[in-house]
């Protein structure tokens, strides 16, 4: 597409020759935590990894960035065909979806912190939540992750798990439990009886989904379980 925008200043912040870009490559129709490169008398612009930085107009600002920092924007086309940038995610991201089900694959863009957890955009296209129960390490905002479609409520919002549901799950839990006692020297002291907190600050995974993952483990002779913890066996080193 070709950009009608009139040049900008050539400054040491906006030259395009002059600076290498540091931001993966975003597209139109995409959500995206974007740095800042400089600011104008039209709004402030945005390193987007592509050749011309990306305009964030004043009208399409919550707060007055400066440089340096990021922001988590729409990118969309004016009336005029030219990309630009919105903070007012409202605008373009639904909180019912449509076309999803339990279970689906999904591209997540963690948003903001909530008292329930963390609140993310699903495929750019609607809110969802991830509860702090289903939180298997840290996430900061903007990140880019895959996670899964946990449950589609009857309003249409969605509740969001970074665990593929059903077997796929515990091989997932079973895998870090495996690279846990690696790491750790082959031994965890941690088992049925472990303190739910314990499991979830060393795995970031529930004690249930713990417990399946290291009985399907110990029928697969990977693990032993012992009184106070788990053992990896010879076959599972």
């Amino acid at each position: 597409m070709t950009d009608r925008r009139a040049p900008r200043p050539s400054t040491p912040a906006t030259r395009s020759s002059a600076r290498r870009y540091r931001a993966p490559r975003c597209e139109v129709g995409e959500v995206a935590y974007l740095e800042v490169v400089s600011v104008t008398e039209i709004g402030a612009f945005l390193d987007w990894g592509q050749p011309r930085d990306l305009l964030l107009p004043f009208g399409e600002q919550r707060f007055r960035p400066s440089v340096g920092k990021r922001v988590l924007v729409r990118i969309y086309q004016d009336q005029q065909g030219r990309p630009v940038a919105s903070q007012k995610l409202e605008r373009f991201v639904a909180d019912a979806a449509e076309g999803l089900a339990a279970g689906d694959e999904v591209t997540l863009v963690i948003a903001d912190q909530t008292d329930l957890g963390l609140k993310a955009v699903v495929n750019h296209r609607f809110w969802g939540v991830l509860y702090r129960d289903d939180l298997t390490r840290p996430l900061r905002r903007g990140q880019r992750v895959t996670g899964y479609v946990k449950r589609v409520r009857e309003d249409g919002r969605l509740d969001l798990s970074l665990l593929p549901p059903g077997e796929a799950r515990l091989d997932v839990v079973g895998e870090a439990v495996l690279k846990a006692l690696r790491e750790s020297g082959g031994y965890l002291p941690l088992g049925d009886k472990s303190d739910a907190g314990e499991i979830k600050a060393r795995l970031g995974v529930s004690k249930n989904a713990f417990k399946q993952a290291i009985g399907r483990l110990y029928k697969r002779r990977l693990i032993t379980l012992e009184p106070t913890g788990i053992r990896l066996a010879p076959s599972g080193d």
